[in-house]
């Protein structure tokens, strides 16, 4: 729960020299007034080694943070995230997006069954022989007993969505506090620096004035605004209706203006190498966007409207601190064919992904996937993937990867997996494979040295013999199954013709017996 000492270096630098902002035992708690006020006496390298090689960046950049008094108010300042992050260590962790997404789906039908359940109620016709006021106190009672099971449940399911609210306004009230200490900072004596920063600013401003002018002016169709060390994009830009390509890469932007939705002929957006935290939910109106990079951000989600950018081709995501994709990403791209997601942290790949039919490239390496979907033998257009450096957490493969037919590239590199899927031999376009660093078992390593052919024909092989065996194993058993149904047939002849046999001797010399018939035919002469 301690802020991110790369997202929020002066939170993570300030939380760490003051005692009193660190968990404690509910005895200590009394004491944080006196921490705030005495902060420890710490060494400029003790200091920085709190924070790891940051914090020397950080105390070079901002050498008043060593000040006793400094620290102090900066601690009294933030004393609410040091509650808020007490609180949510005795919660839990944050749900996955998919396990609130879940619970969201869950909620919804709990409220239409109660609601169906309530209809039922005071539509069920009134027995004759029970009057008005009892009938209706009848189904007052009901209808409480329905609300109060539905109430039940729903509250199960709500703290799954109540938890994920809590950690988002977390990370919100991580941010403001990040922002309120570079303000107490700037009063605090670096009004020098700042007003160097915002003269350079105010430079570059012009620049991107001028830039605008012209472009408005002239209907330009590409902008290159990338290496400007711009902290902000105009809103002015997205009233350059007629632009095609933007590139603002390499910059200092920490947010994209809601207005980029004018850019409606917009094809390539290039927003990689800046600081962005999220993107505007306005980017999913952007329904001509063929290329978008966002890498090298400081994302952890992506908004779900960028789903309906249907438009895009390729989409790079790369480099960033993502821990899910959205859960309808598969559904609204049909047009996809170059996904890249590497160097994030994403545990699962939701399902959905398995419906994007016109995916050619997916580059997942560097990631924390635990395996990948059922259905990812759907993906038939695949012709590179990379999971490699997913290490210990990458176990295994499923079993439809076979039908990846158009696969030509692997690279499964640095994980755990011990053994390839049954189904791989049928990957008869592969021509690149990279195990390196598994504890491969099946194929044979010396199979696997031997290359990719190798392991295709020792894999093809043995997929055939696992066939062949379960044909012989299916043959026998309908051979056995046929050898028993004529016995039990046979079995039930005979006991019908014993019986008739039997019968049939009881008679012959029974005084009681009836005169049999004789046969006209034992009655012809020869």
């Amino acid at each position: 729960m301690d802020p991110n000492p790369t997202n929020f270096p002066i939170l993570s630098y300030v939380m760490s020299r003051l005692p009193s902002l660190t968990p404690k035992t509910a005895a200590d708690s009394n004491n944080n007034l006196d921490d705030l006020e005495q902060p420890p006496p710490l060494s400029d390298a003790a200091a920085a080694s709190s924070v790891g090689p940051l914090g020397t960046q950080l105390l070079g950049q901002m050498p008043n943070l060593d000040d006793a008094n400094l620290l102090a108010s900066m601690g009294r300042a933030i004393s609410d995230v040091a509650q808020a992050r007490s609180v949510l260590n005795l919660i839990g962790d944050r749900p996955t997006h998919e396990e609130v997404d879940a619970a969201r789906a869950d909620l919804a039908d709990l409220e239409a069954r109660l609601s169906r359940q309530l209809e039922e109620i005071v539509l069920e016709p009134r027995p004759a022989d029970v009057d008005i006021h009892t009938w209706r106190a009848r189904q007052a009672e009901r209808e409480l007993k329905c609300r109060e099971e539905a109430e039940k449940e729903r509250r199960v399911v709500k703290s799954v969505i109540q938890l994920d609210e809590m950690h988002d306004a977390y990370e919100r009230l991580l941010a403001d506090a990040e922002k309120r200490l570079v303000r107490i900072y700037g009063g605090a004596g670096d009004a020098a620096d700042d007003a160097g920063v915002a003269a350079a600013g105010d430079e570059l401003n012009e620049e991107v004035a001028e830039i605008l002018q012209e472009a408005y002016g002239k209907g330009m169709e590409r902008v290159d605004l990338s290496g400007r060390r711009l902290r902000l994009l105009p809103e002015a830009f997205g009233r350059i209706s007629g632009l095609v390509v933007l590139d603002a890469s390499a910059n200092q932007l920490s947010t994209i203006p809601d207005s980029i939705a004018g850019l409606q002929n917009l094809e390539e957006l290039n927003l990689s190498s800046n600081l962005l935290t999220s993107l505007p939910d306005s980017i999913g109106l952007l329904q001509k966007l063929k290329f978008l990079n966002i890498s090298g951000n400081k994302l952890s989600a992506l908004p779900d409207p960028i789903c309906q950018c249907r438009s895009l081709v390729e989409l790079d995501v790369s480099f960033n601190s993502l821990t899910y994709l959205p859960t309808n990403i598969g559904y609204e791209l049909p047009n996809l064919k170059k996904l890249m997601i590497q160097l994030n942290k994403i545990r699962s790949l939701p399902s959905s992904i398995c419906e994007l039919k016109s995916l050619r490239y997916l580059d997942a390496h560097f990631n924390e996937l635990h395996g990948l979907p059922i259905a990812i033998g759907r993906l038939t257009n695949l012709e590179v993937l990379n999971l490699s450096s997913n290490f210990s957490d990458l176990k295994e493969l499923p079993e439809t990867f076979g039908d990846l037919t158009n696969l030509k590239e692997l690279d499964l590199s640095n994980n755990q997996i011990h053994a390839l899927p049954d189904t791989f031999g049928r990957l008869e376009n592969l021509t690149k494979l990279n195990l390196d660093q598994n504890p491969i078992e099946l194929p044979p390593m010396e199979i696997v040295n031997q290359g990719v052919e190798a392991v295709k024909t020792f894999m093809a092989k043995r997929w055939i013999d696992i066939l062949l065996e379960e044909e012989r194993k299916s043959n026998q058993e309908m051979q056995e199954q046929a050898q028993n149904g004529w016995l039990t047939r046979s079995t039930s002849w005979l006991k019908n013709v014993s019986g008739n046999v039997i019968g049939y001797l009881g008679t012959v010399g029974s005084p009681m017996a009836p005169k049999l018939p004789r046969d006209a035919y034992l009655d012809q002469q020869l």
